[in-house]
């Protein structure tokens, strides 16, 4: 079993200072868009120093503190923690980015438990990082809190709880883009309290800012000018010494109306001191941790993706009511005994087992969209923090995978009691449902797929439409396969709900329908052949659109993609 150092020993009031980590910027600079954002920054933060990166709109302290913190890689020049290139400094870094990033609908303590469960070493028990959770709230006043939903917390407190989530894994250095942005000055100074108690007991903490309140609270500040350009390093009051002011916000004036960027980054470079030499610090307290394996990852993310989606009312409305809605629509648009056509013109048979297959990619397509895109944030920082992208994927999958089964099963249940599906033995309905399921699958796939590619909600909704008009049109149902002109043709070898319908109408054998009524022989063979020709093209998507989700997942959390 792990032994981890509690935080009343790592952080206690005795720790030793080194244990914080030393960091290093030599020579950085960055280009993005086309243009400089930061020019040849230099110079280091001390172990257990709280140090503050100021500046206007457009210096680069985002930048500069991602690049510091191992976000991105700098364009030029190299950051060192404790001597050792950032890549291989270990684990023992925190970020905690300007928005709060932490499920809103658990309670504060639950949220954290599965923190510590996904950060903490392999083997930790349950017990120890329970107990580590407690220990964390305490650290940062929320013991009075654990059962309160993060979304019901007050800003600072929602602050202190992303902090607390970086704090589990005891990193000895810790990154924060405005913790208090957008807070009252008040709650702003509650948490400058907390971030200076971090670094009495051994914690090294840089922080952007705008508020010269918090400058005040820091050992040292770091100014850049416009476009990254270093202007001072010092502490605040050898900041007004230098800038000859006595309000620091006066600082931001002079940088931006007096002299050039560059001018003030060449004057400060002629009467700075030598960076201390970059040698390490001491050993981290944070060596690299072998982080919980993927299937342990999986079980926990699945737990937990189970409770933030029954806590969530809107995602449990939308998994309940959409197939109550679509059943309904279907009931009505049926009438009963359509499968017994009463006369030669009627196609309802095809049209029926078609919209069962929409349903069936409707239900997995809007299930996945907004899985992933809403909580893109928590998944970089807990990949930052280890985690697996399979077990990340496998996970939104169990959890969605049965509910997609339960629909199934009522939609079919509920069309054969209405008298919309014909009488007919258990195994034609157990295939029936396996269609369905692994349609639903393949479906659930896209939508992930397309839930990791777009940046917001909003783009999620409009992706709905564009990827189920496709579906209907050439899917063999409105217009059949052999009608079609040859893009349709092709086109709709890559749509699934193509092989759904078609494998829907063998089990169902409308194949002998088509040479008896008229309106069904322009469908000719579709309904031929075995069905699990369909069920091999549906799984194969399915396989396809889960391995391009990971992929993508991957590739947006890569150092300095956006």
């Amino acid at each position: 079993m792990t032994h981890l150092p509690t935080v009343a020993t790592r952080y206690g009031p005795t720790a030793d200072r080194r244990a914080g980590g030393r960091v290093t910027a030599t020579g950085v600079s960055q280009h993005a868009g086309g243009r400089q954002v930061l020019h040849d920054v230099t110079f280091s933060i001390e172990p257990g120093e709280l140090v503050a990166i100021v500046g206007g709109s457009g210096a680069g302290k985002t930048t500069l503190l991602e690049i510091l913190a191992g976000l991105r890689p700098p364009s030029g020049g190299r950051i060192t923690h404790d001597g050792l290139g950032v890549d291989a400094a270990g684990s023992g870094v925190g970020y905690v980015p300007q928005d709060d990033i932490i499920h809103r609908e658990m309670p504060l303590r639950r949220t954290l438990q599965y923190a510590a469960r996904l950060r903490l070493p392999a083997g930790t028990s349950p017990t120890l990082a329970d107990r580590t959770v407690d220990e964390t709230m305490r650290d940062l006043d929320l013991a009075d809190r654990g059962d309160v939903p993060v979304r019901m917390l007050s800003g600072g407190q929602r602050k202190r709880a992303s902090i607390a989530v970086e704090l589990l894994a005891q990193p000895h250095t810790f990154f924060l883009d405005e913790p208090t942005s957008g807070l009252d000055p008040s709650t702003s100074a509650e948490v400058l309290r907390v971030l200076r108690r971090l670094t009495r007991r051994g914690v090294t903490v840089v922080l952007t800012t705008h508020e010269p309140a918090s400058i005040d609270r820091c050992d040292r500040v770091v100014f850049l000018a416009r476009d990254g350009h270093l202007a001072f390093v010092g502490t605040p009051s050898e900041a007004r010494r230098y800038f000859g002011v006595v309000d620091l916000v006066d600082v931001y004036d002079r940088l931006a109306t007096e002299d050039t960027p560059a001018a003030w980054a060449e004057r400060f470079s002629t009467r700075r001191a030598p960076a201390p030499s970059d040698v390490p610090a001491g050993s981290p307290a944070s060596g690299v941790r072998r982080a919980p394996g993927a299937a342990r990852q999986w079980w926990l993310l699945t737990r937990r993706n189970s409770e933030v989606l029954v806590r969530n009312r809107l995602t449990v409305a939308i998994l309940l009511g959409s197939p109550v809605l679509v059943t309904a629509m279907m009931a009505t648009l049926f009438r009963p005994g359509a499968f017994e056509p009463v006369n030669a013109d009627e196609s309802g048979p095809a049209q029926i087992v078609f919209w069962i297959a929409f349903a069936g990619f409707f239900f997995g397509l809007t299930y996945g969209l907004l899985q992933i895109v809403g909580e893109m944030a928590v998944f970089r920082r807990e990949r930052r923090a280890g985690l697996s992208v399979g077990a990340y994927v496998g996970s939104k999958v169990a959890v969605l995978l049965p509910v997609l089964t339960a629909v199934s099963v009522v939609l079919l249940g509920v069309l054969r009691a209405l008298d919309r599906l014909p009488a007919v033995g258990w195994e034609v309905y157990a295939s029936l449902l396996a269609t369905l399921v692994i349609e639903a699958l393949s479906a659930l796939a896209l939508g992930l797929l397309a839930s990791a590619t777009v940046s917001n909600a909003s783009q999620a909704a409009l992706a709905l439409p564009m990827l189920c008009f496709p579906q209907v049109l050439f899917a063999g149902a409105v217009v059949p396969v052999g009608d079609m002109a040859l893009p349709g043709r092709v086109l709709s070898l890559g749509l699934t709900n193509r092989y759904s319908f078609e494998a829907l109408g063998r089990t169902l054998r409308l194949d002998q329908l088509t040479g008896v009524l008229p309106s069904m022989r322009a469908y000719d063979d579709t309904f031929s052949g075995a069905v699990a020709q369909g069920w091999m093209a549906l799984a194969g998507f399915a396989a396809v659109f889960t391995v391009a989700t990971m992929w993508v997942l991957h590739r947006r959390t890569l150092p300095g993609a956006r």
